[in-house]
């Protein structure tokens, strides 16, 4: 599958646990904390695993500021995302917190699914597109169950350019491995 199938799908997923969310009854507190763990657990390996893969892909052979645009909407999401967490958890205005990330990602996804597509059509032949395609799930499975700490160092890296990532990354790895050691030691 393509790129472009694999993402709209993982929006598509998104958008309709957002709907879930929305609907849900503030009495129902269990279900809610499931439905927000849930567009955590897609969301995020989502986010991390398109912006290494799509957005960096288009980054290379292109300098358009519709990537710039769009790792600023990720951090908005996610922004979003952490604060529904904690309304949620306190049981205040969680509902808004939902109507709110569910209309930022509907923007987002829009903005993507049109010009940025159309962009990295212009770019990406057809068997390009499945690769990357193929290179997006594989990232997606590997990023599933990252912490959030995690995961917005790895924005971090993300969003640097090209030449510093692997360097980065690197850091990034050993920092995360040496703490695996400390918390190993402390035990």
């Amino acid at each position: 599958m393509t790129i472009y199938a694999e993402l709209k799908k993982d929006h598509e997923t998104v958008l309709g646990l957002l709907d879930e969310l929305v609907q849900a009854e503030k009495s129902d507190l269990s279900t809610r904390r499931g439905i927000i763990a849930k567009i955590t657990a897609a969301l995020v390996p989502h986010s991390r695993a398109e912006e290494a893969v799509f957005y960096n892909a288009i980054r290379a052979v292109s300098k358009d500021d519709l990537i710039a645009h769009s790792y600023v909407e990720h951090l908005e999401a996610e922004t979003l995302l952490r604060s529904l967490q904690l309304a949620e958890a306190v049981d205040v205005h969680w509902k808004n917190g939902a109507k709110k990330l569910k209309e930022a990602l509907s923007h987002h996804i829009e903005e993507e699914q049109g010009p940025l597509f159309a962009k990295a059509k212009e770019l990406f032949a057809e068997d390009e597109a499945e690769m990357l395609g193929v290179a997006f799930v594989q990232l997606k499975a590997k990023l599933q169950g990252t912490g959030l700490m995690k995961s917005s160092l790895e924005l971090i890296v993300n969003l640097l350019p090209e030449r510093f990532r692997p360097k980065a990354a690197e850091l990034l790895a050993k920092q995360i491995f040496d703490s695996g050691n400390v918390d190993k030691k402390a035990s």
